[in-house]
Protein backbone atom coordinates (compact mmCIF):
# COMPACT_ATOMS: atom_id res chain seq x y z
CA UNK A 1 0.00 0.00 0.00
CA UNK A 2 1.14 3.71 -0.61
CA UNK A 3 3.22 5.25 1.62
CA UNK A 4 1.57 8.63 3.13
CA UNK A 5 2.53 12.39 4.20
CA UNK A 6 0.75 12.41 7.74
CA UNK A 7 0.69 15.52 9.51
CA UNK A 8 -1.35 15.60 12.95
CA UNK A 9 -2.18 19.21 14.86
CA UNK A 10 -3.32 19.41 18.85
CA UNK A 11 -3.66 22.73 19.94
CA UNK A 12 -2.08 22.00 23.29
CA UNK A 13 1.33 22.74 25.58
CA UNK A 14 0.51 19.55 27.76
CA UNK A 15 0.98 15.00 27.84
CA UNK A 16 -2.27 14.11 28.96
CA UNK A 17 -4.38 11.41 27.02
CA UNK A 18 -4.93 13.05 23.86
CA UNK A 19 -1.30 13.75 23.23
CA UNK A 20 -0.01 10.05 24.62
CA UNK A 21 -2.51 8.84 21.85
CA UNK A 22 -1.50 11.53 19.31
CA UNK A 23 2.55 10.16 20.21
CA UNK A 24 1.71 6.69 20.42
CA UNK A 25 -0.05 6.59 16.69
CA UNK A 26 2.29 8.67 15.07
CA UNK A 27 5.24 6.78 16.20
CA UNK A 28 2.97 3.46 14.61
CA UNK A 29 2.18 5.42 11.68
CA UNK A 30 5.92 5.66 11.12
CA UNK A 31 7.04 2.29 11.73
CA UNK A 32 3.84 1.42 9.16
CA UNK A 33 6.29 3.26 6.66
CA UNK A 34 4.70 6.77 6.38
CA UNK A 35 5.93 10.33 6.68
CA UNK A 36 4.47 11.36 10.05
CA UNK A 37 4.73 14.90 11.76
CA UNK A 38 3.22 16.23 15.21
CA UNK A 39 2.58 19.88 15.76
CA UNK A 40 1.44 20.22 19.35
CA UNK A 41 1.92 18.61 22.85
CA UNK A 42 4.62 18.54 25.53
CA UNK A 43 7.83 18.83 24.00
CA UNK A 44 9.95 17.45 26.72
CA UNK A 45 7.51 14.34 26.65
CA UNK A 46 6.70 14.25 22.61
CA UNK A 47 10.01 15.15 21.64
CA UNK A 48 12.44 12.21 22.42
CA UNK A 49 10.26 9.17 21.69
CA UNK A 50 9.23 10.94 18.26
CA UNK A 51 12.58 11.89 16.89
CA UNK A 52 13.98 8.27 17.82
CA UNK A 53 11.08 6.54 15.88
CA UNK A 54 11.50 9.14 12.73
CA UNK A 55 8.68 11.53 13.82
CA UNK A 56 9.15 15.27 13.19
CA UNK A 57 8.47 17.67 15.63
CA UNK A 58 7.04 20.81 15.60
CA UNK A 59 5.78 22.69 18.91
CA UNK A 60 4.11 23.36 21.46
CA UNK A 61 1.86 25.84 20.14
CA UNK A 62 1.13 28.74 22.37
CA UNK A 63 -2.41 30.04 20.45
CA UNK A 64 -4.89 28.71 17.63
CA UNK A 65 -3.05 30.67 15.56
CA UNK A 66 0.63 29.53 16.15
CA UNK A 67 -1.56 26.20 15.06
CA UNK A 68 -2.50 27.77 12.13
CA UNK A 69 1.04 29.06 10.94
CA UNK A 70 2.78 25.99 12.10
CA UNK A 71 0.22 24.01 9.80
CA UNK A 72 0.76 26.39 6.79
CA UNK A 73 3.87 25.42 7.26
CA UNK A 74 4.06 21.45 6.75
CA UNK A 75 0.60 21.74 4.91
CA UNK A 76 2.30 21.47 1.23
CA UNK A 77 4.31 18.59 2.35
CA UNK A 78 1.53 16.49 3.74
CA UNK A 79 -1.25 13.75 2.10
CA UNK A 80 -3.49 14.04 5.17
CA UNK A 81 -3.99 16.41 8.39
CA UNK A 82 -5.41 15.16 11.08
CA UNK A 83 -6.50 17.30 13.88
CA UNK A 84 -7.52 16.04 17.21
CA UNK A 85 -9.72 18.82 19.65
CA UNK A 86 -11.96 21.73 18.42
CA UNK A 87 -9.05 24.68 18.70
CA UNK A 88 -6.87 22.53 16.11
CA UNK A 89 -9.78 21.72 13.90
CA UNK A 90 -10.13 25.68 13.63
CA UNK A 91 -6.43 26.10 13.36
CA UNK A 92 -6.86 23.67 10.88
CA UNK A 93 -9.40 25.31 8.51
CA UNK A 94 -8.35 28.86 8.63
CA UNK A 95 -4.29 27.79 7.77
CA UNK A 96 -5.90 25.50 4.85
CA UNK A 97 -8.28 28.24 3.48
CA UNK A 98 -4.87 29.84 2.26
CA UNK A 99 -2.97 26.57 1.09
CA UNK A 100 -3.33 25.24 -2.54
CA UNK A 101 -2.88 21.36 -2.95
CA UNK A 102 -4.69 21.34 0.64
CA UNK A 103 -4.46 18.17 2.65
CA UNK A 104 -7.47 16.26 2.90
CA UNK A 105 -8.36 17.16 6.69
CA UNK A 106 -9.59 14.30 9.44
CA UNK A 107 -10.64 15.08 13.02
CA UNK A 108 -10.38 12.62 15.89
CA UNK A 109 -12.91 13.24 17.72
CA UNK A 110 -11.80 11.94 21.96
CA UNK A 111 -14.53 13.15 23.61
CA UNK A 112 -18.40 12.38 24.09
CA UNK A 113 -19.87 15.51 23.49
CA UNK A 114 -20.60 17.84 20.84
CA UNK A 115 -17.79 20.76 19.81
CA UNK A 116 -18.67 23.70 21.37
CA UNK A 117 -19.33 27.03 20.44
CA UNK A 118 -17.45 30.58 19.46
CA UNK A 119 -20.19 32.77 21.33
CA UNK A 120 -23.85 32.10 20.06
CA UNK A 121 -22.19 30.15 16.84
CA UNK A 122 -21.33 26.46 16.92
CA UNK A 123 -18.18 25.41 15.95
CA UNK A 124 -19.44 22.41 13.49
CA UNK A 125 -20.92 25.55 11.21
CA UNK A 126 -17.55 26.85 10.94
CA UNK A 127 -15.42 23.71 10.41
CA UNK A 128 -17.79 20.82 9.81
CA UNK A 129 -17.73 21.28 5.66
CA UNK A 130 -14.02 21.75 5.10
CA UNK A 131 -13.85 17.94 7.27
CA UNK A 132 -13.44 15.24 5.17
CA UNK A 133 -13.76 12.55 7.79
CA UNK A 134 -14.01 12.30 11.01
CA UNK A 135 -12.91 9.50 13.43
CA UNK A 136 -14.58 8.43 16.84
CA UNK A 137 -12.31 6.95 19.58
CA UNK A 138 -15.10 4.88 20.67
CA UNK A 139 -18.94 4.20 19.97
CA UNK A 140 -19.87 6.21 23.10
CA UNK A 141 -18.08 9.28 21.04
CA UNK A 142 -19.99 8.69 17.77
CA UNK A 143 -23.17 8.39 19.48
CA UNK A 144 -22.30 11.52 21.36
CA UNK A 145 -20.81 14.19 18.53
CA UNK A 146 -24.00 14.40 16.54
CA UNK A 147 -22.03 14.00 13.23
CA UNK A 148 -21.03 11.29 11.17
CA UNK A 149 -18.09 9.43 11.98
CA UNK A 150 -16.19 5.87 11.73
CA UNK A 151 -15.42 4.14 14.71
CA UNK A 152 -11.41 3.55 15.20
CA UNK A 153 -10.79 2.50 18.95
CA UNK A 154 -7.46 3.24 19.96
CA UNK A 155 -4.93 0.49 20.39
CA UNK A 156 -2.25 0.06 22.82
CA UNK A 157 1.20 -1.68 22.76
CA UNK A 158 0.92 -5.28 24.28
CA UNK A 159 2.64 -5.62 27.44
CA UNK A 160 4.11 -8.27 30.10
CA UNK A 161 1.65 -9.99 32.02
CA UNK A 162 2.25 -8.82 35.65
CA UNK A 163 3.91 -11.30 38.60
CA UNK A 164 4.05 -10.88 42.43
CA UNK A 165 0.65 -8.54 42.84
CA UNK A 166 0.40 -6.70 45.91
CA UNK A 167 -2.63 -6.56 47.79
CA UNK A 168 -3.00 -2.79 46.30
CA UNK A 169 -6.12 -1.12 44.63
CA UNK A 170 -4.78 1.37 41.80
CA UNK A 171 -6.74 4.74 41.07
CA UNK A 172 -4.59 6.25 38.19
CA UNK A 173 -6.06 8.90 36.26
CA UNK A 174 -6.10 13.30 36.53
CA UNK A 175 -7.10 14.47 39.59
CA UNK A 176 -9.90 16.61 38.07
CA UNK A 177 -13.70 16.36 38.80
CA UNK A 178 -15.03 15.42 36.24
CA UNK A 179 -12.70 12.33 36.78
CA UNK A 180 -15.17 11.41 40.25
CA UNK A 181 -11.75 9.98 42.13
CA UNK A 182 -13.81 10.75 45.02
CA UNK A 183 -16.43 8.28 44.26
CA UNK A 184 -13.14 5.49 44.08
CA UNK A 185 -12.23 6.81 47.33
CA UNK A 186 -15.45 6.51 48.85
CA UNK A 187 -15.99 2.71 47.35
CA UNK A 188 -12.37 1.54 49.00
CA UNK A 189 -13.57 2.84 52.32
CA UNK A 190 -16.84 1.29 51.71
CA UNK A 191 -15.47 -2.17 50.56
CA UNK A 192 -13.57 -2.87 54.08
CA UNK A 193 -10.78 -3.97 52.60
CA UNK A 194 -8.57 -1.85 54.53
CA UNK A 195 -8.96 -4.89 57.18
CA UNK A 196 -8.06 -7.07 54.70
CA UNK A 197 -4.77 -5.60 54.71
CA UNK A 198 -5.04 -3.89 51.50
CA UNK A 199 -4.58 -0.04 50.51
CA UNK A 200 -5.00 2.11 48.13
CA UNK A 201 -2.56 4.36 45.74
CA UNK A 202 -3.80 7.26 43.49
CA UNK A 203 -1.53 7.74 40.59
CA UNK A 204 -2.46 11.31 38.93
CA UNK A 205 -2.13 15.71 39.99
CA UNK A 206 -5.09 17.84 39.61
CA UNK A 207 -6.72 20.40 41.21
CA UNK A 208 -8.97 17.89 43.16
CA UNK A 209 -5.37 16.13 44.84
CA UNK A 210 -5.69 18.86 48.00
CA UNK A 211 -9.75 17.77 48.34
CA UNK A 212 -8.96 13.86 48.01
CA UNK A 213 -6.00 13.71 50.46
CA UNK A 214 -8.59 15.28 53.01
CA UNK A 215 -11.27 13.23 51.90
CA UNK A 216 -8.47 10.20 52.84
CA UNK A 217 -7.88 11.32 56.12
CA UNK A 218 -11.67 11.82 56.98
CA UNK A 219 -12.32 8.17 56.23
CA UNK A 220 -9.54 7.25 57.92
CA UNK A 221 -8.08 4.75 55.17
CA UNK A 222 -4.25 3.99 54.28
CA UNK A 223 -3.48 5.88 51.17
CA UNK A 224 -0.41 6.80 49.04
CA UNK A 225 -0.86 9.92 46.61
CA UNK A 226 1.62 9.07 44.34
CA UNK A 227 1.42 11.94 41.87
CA UNK A 228 2.25 12.33 38.14
CA UNK A 229 4.23 8.90 37.06
CA UNK A 230 5.63 8.16 34.17
CA UNK A 231 6.18 4.82 34.73
CA UNK A 232 2.52 3.58 34.76
CA UNK A 233 3.37 -0.08 33.15
CA UNK A 234 5.35 -0.58 36.73
CA UNK A 235 2.23 -0.05 38.87
CA UNK A 236 0.24 -1.98 36.41
CA UNK A 237 2.88 -4.93 37.00
CA UNK A 238 2.49 -5.24 40.36
CA UNK A 239 -0.55 -3.69 41.62
CA UNK A 240 -3.74 -5.81 42.50
CA UNK A 241 -6.69 -4.62 40.77
CA UNK A 242 -7.29 -1.05 38.98
CA UNK A 243 -10.35 0.97 40.28
CA UNK A 244 -11.48 3.40 37.05
CA UNK A 245 -14.13 5.63 38.53
CA UNK A 246 -14.62 7.90 35.67
CA UNK A 247 -18.12 8.02 33.75
CA UNK A 248 -17.50 9.88 31.20
CA UNK A 249 -13.79 8.82 29.32
CA UNK A 250 -14.34 8.68 25.87
CA UNK A 251 -12.84 5.11 25.69
CA UNK A 252 -10.29 5.00 28.36
CA UNK A 253 -6.42 4.36 27.88
CA UNK A 254 -5.42 3.85 31.19
CA UNK A 255 -7.89 1.14 31.25
CA UNK A 256 -6.27 -0.46 28.25
CA UNK A 257 -2.94 -0.33 29.64
CA UNK A 258 -3.65 -1.78 32.58
CA UNK A 259 -5.42 -4.65 30.48
CA UNK A 260 -2.34 -5.06 28.62
CA UNK A 261 -0.53 -5.69 31.78
CA UNK A 262 -3.10 -8.45 33.10
CA UNK A 263 -4.50 -6.32 35.97
CA UNK A 264 -7.81 -6.92 37.58
CA UNK A 265 -10.04 -3.80 36.49
CA UNK A 266 -13.39 -2.47 37.84
CA UNK A 267 -14.81 0.48 36.11
CA UNK A 268 -16.98 2.55 35.91
CA UNK A 269 -20.12 1.00 33.54
CA UNK A 270 -20.35 4.62 31.07
CA UNK A 271 -18.69 6.16 28.32
CA UNK A 272 -16.09 3.87 26.63
CA UNK A 273 -15.24 1.62 29.59
CA UNK A 274 -18.68 -0.39 28.65
CA UNK A 275 -17.08 -1.17 25.64
CA UNK A 276 -13.71 -2.41 26.50
CA UNK A 277 -14.94 -4.59 29.32
CA UNK A 278 -18.47 -5.58 28.34
CA UNK A 279 -19.05 -9.36 28.54
CA UNK A 280 -16.34 -10.56 30.96
CA UNK A 281 -16.39 -11.13 34.45
CA UNK A 282 -19.66 -8.86 35.74
CA UNK A 283 -17.75 -7.71 38.87
CA UNK A 284 -15.36 -5.84 36.27
CA UNK A 285 -18.43 -2.76 35.36
CA UNK A 286 -20.75 -1.52 38.20
CA UNK A 287 -23.75 0.70 37.43
CA UNK A 288 -23.12 4.65 37.51
CA UNK A 289 -26.48 4.96 39.14
CA UNK A 290 -25.13 2.86 41.90
CA UNK A 291 -21.59 3.98 43.58
CA UNK A 292 -21.71 1.71 46.17
CA UNK A 293 -21.50 -1.33 43.69
CA UNK A 294 -18.20 -0.89 43.07
CA UNK A 295 -17.17 -1.41 46.61
CA UNK A 296 -19.20 -4.72 46.41
CA UNK A 297 -17.10 -5.51 43.22
CA UNK A 298 -14.04 -4.44 45.27
CA UNK A 299 -14.37 -6.71 47.98
CA UNK A 300 -15.75 -9.91 46.06
CA UNK A 301 -12.67 -10.14 44.17
CA UNK A 302 -10.46 -9.47 47.02
CA UNK A 303 -11.87 -12.49 48.42
CA UNK A 304 -11.73 -14.23 45.34
CA UNK A 305 -7.67 -14.87 44.08
CA UNK A 306 -8.78 -17.68 41.01
CA UNK A 307 -11.45 -14.81 39.98
CA UNK A 308 -9.27 -12.11 39.93
CA UNK A 309 -6.56 -14.02 38.05
CA UNK A 310 -9.26 -15.30 35.51
CA UNK A 311 -10.14 -11.61 35.47
CA UNK A 312 -6.77 -10.48 34.31
CA UNK A 313 -6.24 -13.29 31.90
CA UNK A 314 -9.67 -12.50 30.62
CA UNK A 315 -8.94 -8.52 30.04
CA UNK A 316 -5.21 -9.13 28.73
CA UNK A 317 -6.87 -11.21 25.75
CA UNK A 318 -9.30 -8.88 25.04
CA UNK A 319 -6.63 -5.95 24.48
CA UNK A 320 -4.74 -8.34 22.49
CA UNK A 321 -8.26 -9.23 20.30
CA UNK A 322 -9.69 -6.08 19.87
CA UNK A 323 -7.24 -2.62 20.64
CA UNK A 324 -3.95 -3.27 19.10
CA UNK A 325 -2.19 -0.82 17.46
CA UNK A 326 -2.32 -2.86 14.33
CA UNK A 327 -5.43 -2.37 14.38
CA UNK A 328 -6.07 0.86 14.96
CA UNK A 329 -3.70 2.01 12.11
CA UNK A 330 -4.76 -0.05 9.74
CA UNK A 331 -8.05 1.50 10.85
CA UNK A 332 -7.02 4.97 10.29
CA UNK A 333 -5.49 4.34 7.21
CA UNK A 334 -8.20 3.18 5.92
CA UNK A 335 -10.36 6.65 6.72
CA UNK A 336 -7.27 8.41 5.41
CA UNK A 337 -7.47 7.00 2.14
CA UNK A 338 -11.46 7.52 1.96
CA UNK A 339 -10.74 11.19 2.46
CA UNK A 340 -8.16 11.25 0.06
CA UNK A 341 -10.87 9.97 -2.33
CA UNK A 342 -13.81 12.12 -1.56
CA UNK A 343 -11.00 15.11 -1.85
CA UNK A 344 -9.91 13.99 -5.17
Amino acid sequence: MSRLRILHAVRSDGFGGVEQFVRRLAISQAAAGHVVHVIGGDPERMEPQLSANGVGHTGPPDSAIAVARAISAHAGEADVLNTHMSAADLAAVWALAAVRHAPALVSTRHFASPRGRIGALPIDTLVGRRIRAEISISDAVARAIGRPSTVVHSGVPDASEGTDRTRTVLIAQRLEAEKRTDHGIRAFAASGLVERGWTLDVAGDGAERPALEALTRALGIPATFLGFRTDLPSLFATAGMLLAPCPVEGLGLTVLEAMAAGLPVIAANGGGHTEILDGLDPRALYALEYPDAAAVSLRSLADDGAGRAALGTAVRERQRSAFSLAAQVAGTDAVYRAALGSAR
